[in-house]
């Protein structure tokens, strides 16, 4: 899917309606006794933070969500049993949290107890208009701090029916959003039909929360993986690491509103090509970190780019298919190299090395660190994220349903950028500060890694071979 906010995902007028869970539905919530199963330490870290920053006087909404499209005016019965038969698929968006204290308590509704209500908001004929108002009402419904967190809305129209669907962070990774037009299209179809719901039971994301956490809470400050996290940061002067190249910010400024970049990267074609020169190493993702560490040497300076890698942690079957926030990172530090081949290796070699760091969360290891990280921040650190996303199922069809990956783009001092490959080749998005520097920097590093990927010569056989077997 290619990432966008709401204003750039091809919206067009039409009856906007939308579904939140039922006054019935959150009154059972509110009479529900807690929930043993904890939070991921990701979630908590998430709510934590934006609490903090919201203390500090600053509302920074930071949903996520989805786009598509389903075929003609949307039969709006079937349509709201499919969003009901998605919801109770998937547990974590029937659970959520309350305060006690100092400490969050779980709660999680029973199927039985899960309702929609329906409201058709009204016709809208101006796209941005539209766009406006699903955005101001994302903000308010998918909030970090509240409950519900979720809404899902349709505009409704003659030839077409768009879906827009938003979610607090808690609920949702990436993955989860490129599964769901597939899913949703399914569950469609078969109330439109009248068939019964086929397919494998889904994990939960609650159970694995559970799991991850008693995993995590096992480890103490003398466990190795806390070791390296402490070398890294103590390299990093004592903090987790930033985009290293000017973002025209003042140290101890208030938290800058935000930019947003998107636009195809390269086409398919090109994609290929690099996919294929990076394989020996490893494949795209290393290409990408590879060019990175090579571009912000060129804008920086700094002789060594470190960051941290974000990596699924969906590590057994059961979470393939399941929806929540199954996200981990590692670190790695790539000095600077003369040419993009030693860039390869090296980032090969990190991340063979350190890979396995992303299995405990990093909420924990900074927990067990002691250091005092409060968040002024949504973001911790930047990233840089690569996911090949054309094998997720339903993927070959995301052109035709106008399927996007909605980012909520409002404030934060972090560079965070996101390369997806799709069927019609890479696709970039990148938000970050909104100064004059930072968009000439961002801009410089977008052209510069489009002209590192169109520049890779032809692989050579033999060495990829060589490099395949060591």
């Amino acid at each position: 899917m290619r990432i966008s906010d709401i204003q750039r995902c091809e919206i067009r007028p039409g009856r906007l309606v939308e579904w939140r869970f039922s006054p019935v539905t959150i009154a059972a919530a509110a009479a529900l006794p807690p929930d043993p199963r904890p939070p991921a330490y990701i979630q908590e870290s998430h709510i934590r933070t934006a609490r903090s920053v919201r203390e500090d006087g600053l509302f920074v909404p930071t949903w996520l969500g989805a786009a598509f499209d389903l075929p003609g005016p949307a039969d709006l019965d079937a349509l709201e049993r499919a969003l009901r038969d998605w919801t109770l698929r998937h547990e974590t968006l029937r659970s959520g949290f309350r305060w006690a204290g100092d400490d969050m308590h779980r709660f999680t509704l029973d199927q039985a107890d899960v309702s929609l209500h329906r409201e058709v908001v009204g016709d809208f004929t101006d796209a941005g208009a539209l766009s406006r108002y699903l955005q101001d009402r994302f903000d308010a419904a998918a909030d970090a701090l509240g409950w519900p967190n979720l809404i899902y809305t349709a505009v409704v129209r003659e030839d077409s029916t768009s879906v827009y669907m938003a979610f607090d962070h808690t609920n949702v990774d990436a993955y989860s959003l490129h599964r769901l037009p597939e899913e949703i299209h399914g569950l469609y179809a078969a109330a439109v039909t009248g068939n019964p719901v086929t397919g494998p039971a889904v994990g939960s994301y609650v159970d694995f929360c559970e799991q991850e956490r008693a995993n995590a809470d096992g480890i103490d400050d003398t466990h190795a993986i806390v070791a390296r996290w402490r070398e890294f940061i103590a390299r990093c002067g004592g903090r987790l690491p930033e985009f290293p190249v000017d973002l025209g910010l003042r140290p101890g400024g208030e938290l800058p509103t935000q930019k947003l970049v998107c636009e195809p990267l390269v086409d398919a074609d090109a994609a290929a090509a690099f996919e294929a020169y990076c394989r020996p190493y490893g494949g795209s993702l290393v290409g990408i970190l590879a060019a990175t560490s090579l571009i912000v040497h060129e804008l920086g300076g700094q002789p060594v780019y470190r960051t941290v890698v974000p990596f699924h942690t969906r590590l057994k079957s059961a979470w393939s298919d399941s929806v929540g926030w199954y996200v981990g990172g590692a670190p790695i530090e790539v000095p600077a190299a003369r040419d993009l081949e030693g860039a390869l290796e090296t980032v090969r070699a990190e991340l063979r090395a350190n890979r396995s760091l992303a299995r405990i969360p990093l909420a924990r290891v900074l927990r067990l660190l002691g250091a005092d990280f409060r968040p002024t921040s949504p973001d911790m650190y930047s990233i840089i994220s690569y996911v090949d996303a054309r094998l997720i199922p339903g993927a070959a069809d995301w052109a035709e349903q106008k399927a996007y990956g909605l980012i909520r783009v409002s404030y934060g001092d972090q560079v965070c950028a996101w390369v997806n490959r799709l069927h019609e080749g890479l696709w970039f998005a990148c938000r970050h500060p909104d100064t004059d520097i930072a968009y000439k920097n961002v801009r410089h590093y977008v052209e510069r890694l489009r002209d590192l990927i169109l520049s890779v010569p032809a692989p050579d056989r033999s060495r990829a071979t060589e490099l395949a077997l060591s």
